[in-house]
């Protein structure tokens, strides 16, 4: 009998780590097992799912798709194997969680020592990052997002909304001056997102309408926490969600700037995860425990 799930390990582990080798390393195979065993895969399948180069290892557009329900069908089947269905009596087990670094420091992480109190059977691995993740290519269980949604395939379950701010060091404005209008933006540093290179403009309420005002500046970060911090050390006026920096309005580190002309506009934040009929008991203990203990609305 073909070892069909080998080989959609083998395939799985392939394309996370880029290489037969390390792939092998972390399957406690041979390099040549695990070629092997795509090699059948792709045999059986009639297709190549993989370029292969000297260097590294590329999907092709069917190794993608069935890259993407292979890895649903293997989280399924760990689930089941573990038994941490609804069916289970109290979660247990290990859960993935990935989340975007503001949300994921300033709110999730002060109770999840509670939540490990309260459930003394699980294991929590936290990620975080502000980059958008493939829940089933990465086998996370769990995404804690902020803004809009883009993936139609996972359920998605809202733990509030943040209004946006704009906000600067007092030393920053005592040193370059504090603007009195959008357009006054244009002589001072603005703090900008890598991921976000599109977003060069900010929104400001000026008169009836709504207007974006170009920014500029000399300094891009990869994360929401990254441009709090130079914020707080002088380096630029900074549009961040203001859950990220209520405490720090509040002890006087960054103070608002161009409030009057703030839209009011807000992101949603929401935790995701792939619909299955029979959600994982840790998924839905973590959701719920989400919901009660790490929501905002402001």
């Amino acid at each position: 009998m073909d070892n069909r799930l080998g080989d959609m390990e083998a395939f799985l582990q392939a394309t996370r780590c880029g290489s037969f080798a390390a792939a092998a390393k972390a399957l406690r195979q041979t390099p040549s097992a695990v070629s092997r065993a795509v090699a059948r895969l792709e045999a059986r399948l009639g297709v190549a799912l993989l370029r292969r180069t000297t260097r590294s290892l590329t999907l092709t557009p069917e190794g993608e798709a069935y890259r993407e329900r292979a890895a649903e069908l293997m989280a399924e089947l760990d689930a089941m194997e573990r038994g941490l269905t609804q069916t289970a009596a109290e979660p247990s087990g290990r859960l993935r969680v990935n989340a975007s670094v503001p949300y994921g420091t300033h709110v999730v992480l002060p109770v999840l020592p509670r939540f490990l109190a309260q459930h003394p059977r699980m294991s929590l691995d936290l990620a975080l990052t502000d980059e958008v993740i493939d829940l089933p290519a990465t086998q996370a269980d769990v995404a804690i997002r902020i803004g809009p949604l883009r993936d139609t395939r996972l359920r998605a379950r809202r733990l509030g909304r943040s209004r946006m701010i704009v906000v600067a060091a007092p030393a920053y404005l005592a040193r370059e001056g504090v603007p009195e209008h959008p357009d006054g933006l244009a002589a001072h540093k603005c703090l900008n997102f890598s991921f976000r290179r599109s977003l060069d403009t900010w929104p400001f309420r000026v008169g009836a309408g709504l207007n974006q005002r170009p920014i500029q500046g000399n300094f891009y970060g990869n994360s929401g926490e990254v441009v709090r911090l130079m914020a707080l050390g002088g380096a630029g006026i900074a549009r961040l969600a203001r859950f990220h920096v209520a405490a720090d309005l509040a002890a006087g580190r960054l103070v608002p700037v161009l409030e009057a002309f703030n839209p009011g506009d807000a992101e949603d934040v929401h935790v995701l995860y792939v619909g299955h009929a029979r959600l994982a008991l840790r998924i839905r203990s973590f959701a719920d425990f989400l919901a009660a203990h790490a929501t905002v609305e402001e």
